[in-house]
């Protein structure tokens, strides 16, 4: 039993719900690229600016699949635009405050939003798939990448150059972000009683599981460490890889930041591309090449020279950005009633290795150097032979 009115793929709301996802990602991102700018202005030590961190993780990260679990039991076409709205709260809040509790409440209030907006907006990409889920993740997940690349850029255009009360301008993106969504929350309004009916059936009839529970678990958990593996390595890349190219080859910081580019723009591809194949040929054979194929190259990288280092860098952003898409499908699929809560899961999961892998990272790059990292996360991509151990859910279902 599937939960869409059709097996139609609505084109339309799948583009919204990315543009959305683009809008929301780069509403968060002027979060950390405003921490040069709050520190100066509160006069806040790096171990504050880590309490601010630790604050926003845990509404970003941790409430993601309590919230996805409490809409998948009380589905609202509000939630979307809710969760827009505390996004908005916190930033005008950020915008203005000049204390660090304030600071705080406000970076708490900007987490909740993206806690709220995640795993709503993937449950409903999911619904408006139709056959194509994975290339509905993929399309959905590649705004996000957009919207965070941008942030940053947006801070150092409207921001930096003036005052830290021009946050308070950045919320134009938030009203944008719900002229998009309404048209979605109306789409969500008009099926979400079929929907609760669906899933009322779904109970009383007692619809089992692709898997058993054992299984289930099992499978859940090695996606987690698949998670893990991903996204400890792309923290190392996407936090320190400029400082690594401007040590070890001396190259400016505008050209580090044009190389970092690059790398960015090989996970907007690959996270297009994952999706859509495993559609075509099975979540688990791309989640296998996605992980473990970046092996090769992230070994390579620390013993190469710039050419190929920036090359390296390519190809396993390309590869590994390939496997989340893939990841949270064939998790969806694994419990097809729990779309919120294993969305918030996963989500949440990646939102909280990325942050505490970067602060992890960051220390031993301060103890044993920027080289060092590599070398150590170099080894993460091998996690992915575990993947052997997944269940073929496309073949079970034949």
């Amino acid at each position: 039993m599937k939960l869409s009115i059709s097996n139609g793929t609505s084109f339309r709301i799948l583009v919204a719900l990315s543009v959305a996802h683009c809008l929301n990602d780069l509403l968060q991102s002027v979060l950390s690229a405003s921490y040069p700018i709050l520190k100066n202005d509160l006069s806040l030590s790096f171990r504050q600016i880590g309490l601010i961190t630790l604050v926003y993780q845990l509404a970003a990260s941790v409430f993601q699949p309590v919230i996805g679990y409490y809409f998948d039991k009380r589905p609202s076409a509000r939630s979307l635009p809710t969760g827009i709205a505390f996004s908005l709260c916190g930033l005008l809040s950020l915008a203005f405050a000049d204390s660090l509790p304030w600071v705080m409440c406000s970076v708490f209030m900007h987490g909740l939003g993206s806690s709220i907006f995640h795993p709503e907006a993937s449950r409903l990409t999911s619904l408006a798939a139709g056959g194509k889920r994975g290339f509905a993740q993929s399309l959905f997940q590649v705004g996000g990448n957009f919207g965070s690349a941008v942030g940053p850029l947006l801070v150092a255009l409207v921001v930096a150059p003036y005052t830290r009360h021009n946050i308070a301008f950045l919320g134009i993106l938030a009203i944008i972000a719900f002229m998009v969504i309404m048209p979605i929350s109306r789409w969500y309004k008009e099926r979400l009683q079929y929907i609760i009916s669906q899933r009322n059936a779904a109970a009383s009839a007692n619809v089992q599981r692709p898997l058993s529970l054992r299984l289930t678990v099992c499978s859940i958990v090695i996606l987690m460490m698949l998670i893990f593996s991903k996204y400890i390595y792309m923290a190392s890349l996407s936090s320190y890889y400029t400082f690594y190219l401007i040590e070890k080859f001396d190259v400016t910081v505008q050209n580090s930041q044009v190389l970092l580019f690059v790398f960015l723009i090989a996970t907007a591809i690959g996270t297009m591309l994952g999706g859509p194949l495993g559609d075509r040929i099975g979540r688990k054979y791309v989640i296998w090449f996605s992980i473990l194929g970046a092996a090769p190259f992230a070994l390579a990288m620390p013993h190469l020279g710039l050419f190929w280092t920036v090359a390296t860098s390519f190809c396993t952003g390309l590869i590994l950005s390939s496997a989340f898409p893939a990841i949270l499908v064939y998790a969806q699929e694994l419990l097809p009633y729990k779309l919120g809560m294993v969305s918030g899961l996963f989500y949440g999961f990646s939102f909280g290795v990325a942050g505490i892998a970067s602060a992890v990272l960051g220390r031993m790059a301060d103890i044993h150097g920027i080289e060092a990292v590599y070398n150590v996360c170099a080894y993460m991509p091998l996690i992915g032979l575990i993947t052997y151990f997944l269940p073929n859910l496309k073949r079970k279902n034949k």
